[in-house]
């Protein structure tokens, strides 16, 4: 196990009804000028809008609205929010969504206070400083863990590019949860969102950090309990149960408590990012897509057999082949492939829309043009890109 250091302090309000309580929590972190953030017309259909509202007028808050956030949240509004910000003197934003919703926000605080173009800042050309308008949120879609993360990702439509940035600071400062609030998602955003889910924790438990056993053991039980809850969910939206079990796993597999004191991978992640920038696909399904795949060509790989082996044994239940432990590994894969076949998501690009025309491209932005590689579990150059990127197609 590596050293570390490991701080989160956003407060989660967990429970049934705790977003009637928005506004006097704003309060108490001192906030007075609120710009509400959210989507589109679902928090208005469901009642939430109307809560919100009037929790926020109950607590004598002044507060300015910006819907309009999309999934691969557009840097465009970012940059209009910045110009409400600043126009209104904003002292707290409020973001009541999901992850895009969150990161929106998450970029918007800290491109407040800096001089130039907020791109700058996401883009990595420009760190962010020590200011930032604080964060709250109301959750309302479980996947992107953004609730309590230290970073934000977001797409320029304009280029196509999709990246991010962190901070410390970025963590937003309390969150609300309530399950309930997830009962009218529809069943293809449930099973995104768990993908999304199930990829955080993936990404931090495929390590060469050996001796890792309490964070691989927590990781481990974030994929069974989402393994177990999604069809749940799918059968009966209206399961609070399973609902707050997958609520919770999203927050706990993305605040990087089980990457701690271990390296993490995140080829996944930038694969994806890449084939969602081009193709603007939901980012659970083309993590649906990429990670069975990647598995599938790793199980090739001898110095990864193990680990895809003990995840098999220890999530899926497979009976270990002590003296064909790959063939362990791939029927965990199988499994992994069923889960998402049958909860209604793509394993692969065709069956997404997505042609292949932008290999060359996705390979080359990701590894520079072949002259780097990507992922730390196995180091991916251009070449195994590409043969991925057709295992996938």
């Amino acid at each position: 196990m590596n050293g570390f250091e490991f701080q989160c302090g956003t407060k989660m309000i967990f429970g049934k009804d705790k977003e009637l309580c928005v506004g006097e929590e704003l309060k108490k972190y001192g906030a007075s000028r609120v710009l509400l953030v959210y989507g589109g017309s679902s928090i208005k259909k469901n009642g939430l809008y109307d809560k919100v509202i009037h929790a926020l007028k109950e607590a004598g808050l002044f507060f300015e609205e910006l819907p309009g956030v999309v999934p691969n949240p557009r840097v465009s509004l970012v940059r209009k929010g910045v110009e409400i910000c600043r126009e209104k003197d904003i002292d707290f934003l409020l973001a009541v969504g999901g992850g895009s919703v969150i990161d929106t926000c998450k970029a918007m605080s800290f491109g407040v206070y800096y001089e130039g173009d907020v791109w700058d800042l996401i883009s990595g050309k420009t760190r962010p400083g020590e200011k930032r308008i604080p964060v709250a949120d109301i959750l309302t879609l479980p996947a992107a863990g953004s609730e309590e993360s230290d970073s934000c990702v977001i797409s320029d439509e304009t280029i196509p590019m999709k990246t991010g940035f962190g901070s410390p600071l970025m963590r937003p400062v309390f969150s609300i949860m309530n399950p309930e609030l997830t009962f009218t998602l529809p069943p293809y955003q449930t099973a995104c969102g768990c993908m999304d889910i199930m990829a955080h924790a993936m990404e931090r438990y495929f390590t060469r950090t050996p001796n890792v056993e309490m964070t691989d053991r927590v990781t481990e039980g974030i994929l069974a309990t989402v393994i177990h809850n999604l069809p749940k969910a799918l059968e009966n939206p209206r399961d609070y149960d399973a609902r707050a079990e997958i609520m919770l796993c999203g927050t706990w597999a993305q605040n990087d408590m089980t990457g701690c004191g271990r390296q993490q991978d995140w080829f996944n992640h930038g694969l994806e990012h890449q084939i969602s920038g081009f193709y603007d696909i939901a980012h659970g399904a083309g993590l649906a897509i990429s990670f069975p795949a990647w598995m599938e060509f790793l199980s090739d790989k001898q110095e990864c057999i193990p680990k895809l082996a003990q995840m098999a044994v220890r999530v899926w239940k497979v009976e270990m082949n002590f003296e064909n432990p790959r063939e362990t590994a791939k029927e965990g894969i199988k499994r992994l492939r069923s889960l998402i076949k049958e909860s209604g998501l793509p394993l692969t690009l065709s069956e997404a829309g997505i042609g292949t025309e932008k290999f060359e491209m996705i390979a080359d932005l990701m590894t520079n043009k072949g002259t780097h590689t990507c992922g730390s579990f196995y180091p991916m150059n251009k070449g195994d890109i590409l043969t991925l990127l057709q295992m996938m197609a």
